[in-house]
Protein backbone atom coordinates (compact mmCIF):
# COMPACT_ATOMS: atom_id res chain seq x y z
CA UNK A 1 0.00 0.00 0.00
CA UNK A 2 1.43 3.38 -1.00
CA UNK A 3 1.94 5.93 1.72
CA UNK A 4 -0.93 8.36 1.73
CA UNK A 5 -0.67 12.04 2.46
CA UNK A 6 -2.46 13.46 5.48
CA UNK A 7 -5.18 15.12 3.39
CA UNK A 8 -6.14 11.75 1.90
CA UNK A 9 -6.14 10.15 5.35
CA UNK A 10 -8.36 12.88 6.84
CA UNK A 11 -10.78 12.57 3.90
CA UNK A 12 -10.86 8.79 4.27
CA UNK A 13 -11.50 9.08 8.01
CA UNK A 14 -14.44 11.40 7.36
CA UNK A 15 -15.94 9.08 4.73
CA UNK A 16 -15.35 5.74 6.44
CA UNK A 17 -13.72 5.82 9.86
CA UNK A 18 -12.59 2.18 9.74
CA UNK A 19 -10.88 2.41 6.34
CA UNK A 20 -9.44 5.83 7.14
CA UNK A 21 -8.05 4.54 10.40
CA UNK A 22 -6.32 1.70 8.55
CA UNK A 23 -4.59 4.27 6.34
CA UNK A 24 -3.65 6.33 9.38
CA UNK A 25 -2.19 3.29 11.13
CA UNK A 26 -0.25 2.27 8.02
CA UNK A 27 1.45 5.66 7.93
CA UNK A 28 1.87 6.49 11.62
CA UNK A 29 2.00 3.31 13.70
CA UNK A 30 5.74 2.68 13.36
CA UNK A 31 6.94 6.32 13.64
CA UNK A 32 4.72 6.87 16.69
CA UNK A 33 5.93 3.66 18.33
CA UNK A 34 9.60 4.64 17.89
CA UNK A 35 8.94 8.19 19.06
CA UNK A 36 7.38 6.86 22.25
CA UNK A 37 10.00 4.13 22.62
CA UNK A 38 12.83 6.67 22.53
CA UNK A 39 11.18 8.47 25.43
CA UNK A 40 10.06 5.57 27.62
CA UNK A 41 12.73 3.01 26.56
CA UNK A 42 10.71 -0.08 27.53
CA UNK A 43 9.13 -2.00 24.65
CA UNK A 44 6.10 -2.92 26.79
CA UNK A 45 5.55 0.69 27.87
CA UNK A 46 5.98 1.87 24.29
CA UNK A 47 3.43 -0.66 23.02
CA UNK A 48 0.93 0.36 25.71
CA UNK A 49 1.42 4.07 25.04
CA UNK A 50 1.20 3.55 21.27
CA UNK A 51 -2.05 1.63 21.63
CA UNK A 52 -3.48 4.31 23.93
CA UNK A 53 -2.34 7.00 21.48
CA UNK A 54 -4.32 5.49 18.63
CA UNK A 55 -7.35 4.84 20.82
CA UNK A 56 -7.30 8.55 21.72
CA UNK A 57 -6.77 9.55 18.08
CA UNK A 58 -9.73 7.44 17.00
CA UNK A 59 -12.01 8.69 19.80
CA UNK A 60 -11.11 12.34 19.36
CA UNK A 61 -10.71 12.60 15.59
CA UNK A 62 -13.81 14.76 15.27
CA UNK A 63 -12.05 17.31 17.52
CA UNK A 64 -9.14 17.58 15.05
CA UNK A 65 -9.59 21.02 13.49
CA UNK A 66 -6.56 21.06 11.22
CA UNK A 67 -4.85 23.88 13.14
CA UNK A 68 -1.65 21.85 12.82
CA UNK A 69 -0.75 18.94 10.59
CA UNK A 70 -2.35 15.56 11.27
CA UNK A 71 1.11 14.20 12.04
CA UNK A 72 1.84 16.93 14.58
CA UNK A 73 -1.54 16.31 16.24
CA UNK A 74 -0.88 12.56 16.48
CA UNK A 75 2.66 13.10 17.76
CA UNK A 76 1.33 15.53 20.39
CA UNK A 77 -1.04 12.84 21.66
CA UNK A 78 1.79 10.28 21.55
CA UNK A 79 4.11 12.65 23.40
CA UNK A 80 1.50 13.17 26.12
CA UNK A 81 1.08 9.41 26.51
CA UNK A 82 4.85 8.92 26.72
CA UNK A 83 5.20 11.75 29.24
CA UNK A 84 2.59 10.13 31.48
CA UNK A 85 4.87 7.09 31.70
CA UNK A 86 8.00 9.21 32.09
CA UNK A 87 6.36 11.18 34.90
CA UNK A 88 5.61 7.97 36.77
CA UNK A 89 9.30 7.16 36.63
CA UNK A 90 10.63 10.65 37.29
CA UNK A 91 12.44 9.58 40.45
CA UNK A 92 14.47 7.15 38.34
CA UNK A 93 15.66 9.93 36.00
CA UNK A 94 19.34 10.84 35.92
CA UNK A 95 21.00 14.06 34.85
CA UNK A 96 24.08 14.66 32.74
CA UNK A 97 24.64 17.74 34.89
CA UNK A 98 25.10 15.60 38.02
CA UNK A 99 28.37 13.64 37.89
CA UNK A 100 27.29 11.64 40.96
CA UNK A 101 24.05 10.49 39.31
CA UNK A 102 25.49 7.24 38.04
CA UNK A 103 24.69 7.82 34.38
CA UNK A 104 27.06 5.00 33.45
CA UNK A 105 24.72 2.48 35.10
CA UNK A 106 21.71 3.52 33.01
CA UNK A 107 20.56 0.59 30.90
CA UNK A 108 19.31 1.10 27.38
CA UNK A 109 16.70 -1.30 26.02
CA UNK A 110 16.86 -4.06 23.41
CA UNK A 111 16.69 -1.70 20.43
CA UNK A 112 20.26 -0.62 21.21
CA UNK A 113 23.03 -2.81 19.83
CA UNK A 114 25.14 -3.36 22.95
CA UNK A 115 28.05 -4.29 20.69
CA UNK A 116 28.04 -0.70 19.44
CA UNK A 117 29.42 1.16 22.46
CA UNK A 118 28.88 4.55 20.82
CA UNK A 119 25.16 3.82 20.34
CA UNK A 120 24.85 2.71 23.97
CA UNK A 121 26.63 5.85 25.13
CA UNK A 122 24.37 8.01 22.94
CA UNK A 123 21.25 6.40 24.39
CA UNK A 124 22.53 6.95 27.92
CA UNK A 125 23.14 10.60 27.12
CA UNK A 126 19.71 11.13 25.54
CA UNK A 127 17.82 9.42 28.36
CA UNK A 128 19.65 11.55 30.89
CA UNK A 129 18.43 14.84 29.40
CA UNK A 130 15.59 16.86 30.89
CA UNK A 131 12.30 15.96 29.20
CA UNK A 132 11.96 19.12 27.05
CA UNK A 133 15.49 18.72 25.73
CA UNK A 134 14.97 15.02 25.11
CA UNK A 135 11.77 15.72 23.15
CA UNK A 136 13.37 18.45 21.06
CA UNK A 137 16.43 16.31 20.32
CA UNK A 138 14.50 13.14 19.48
CA UNK A 139 11.93 14.84 17.24
CA UNK A 140 14.61 16.81 15.40
CA UNK A 141 17.35 14.18 15.17
CA UNK A 142 15.36 10.97 14.68
CA UNK A 143 12.11 12.21 13.15
CA UNK A 144 13.76 15.07 11.21
CA UNK A 145 10.92 17.45 12.04
CA UNK A 146 11.18 21.23 11.72
CA UNK A 147 11.24 23.51 14.73
CA UNK A 148 7.72 24.81 14.05
CA UNK A 149 6.25 21.31 13.91
CA UNK A 150 8.10 20.28 17.07
CA UNK A 151 6.77 23.43 18.75
CA UNK A 152 3.25 22.40 17.75
CA UNK A 153 3.78 18.89 19.14
CA UNK A 154 5.26 20.10 22.43
CA UNK A 155 2.95 23.12 22.92
CA UNK A 156 5.97 25.41 22.82
CA UNK A 157 7.47 27.99 20.51
CA UNK A 158 9.98 27.40 17.74
CA UNK A 159 12.47 29.58 19.63
CA UNK A 160 12.15 27.44 22.78
CA UNK A 161 12.50 24.26 20.75
CA UNK A 162 15.69 25.61 19.14
CA UNK A 163 17.11 26.44 22.56
CA UNK A 164 16.21 23.02 23.97
CA UNK A 165 17.64 21.25 20.92
CA UNK A 166 20.86 23.25 21.13
CA UNK A 167 21.24 22.58 24.87
CA UNK A 168 20.55 18.88 24.35
CA UNK A 169 23.04 18.67 21.51
CA UNK A 170 25.74 20.43 23.54
CA UNK A 171 25.19 18.13 26.55
CA UNK A 172 25.26 15.05 24.34
CA UNK A 173 28.44 16.18 22.59
CA UNK A 174 30.09 16.89 25.94
CA UNK A 175 29.01 13.50 27.27
CA UNK A 176 30.07 11.64 24.11
CA UNK A 177 33.51 13.27 24.25
CA UNK A 178 34.01 12.39 27.91
CA UNK A 179 35.85 9.24 28.90
CA UNK A 180 33.98 6.51 30.71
Amino acid sequence: MATRNDTDIVSALKKNAENGFRLLMAKYKEPVYWHIRRLVVSHDDAQDATQETFVRVFRSFLQFKGECSLGAWIFRIATNEALRIVERRREERLSLDDPEAGVNTLMADDYVDYGDLEAVKLQKAIHSLPTKQQLAFNLRYYNELGYDEIASITNSTAANVKVNYHLAKEKIIKYMNSTD
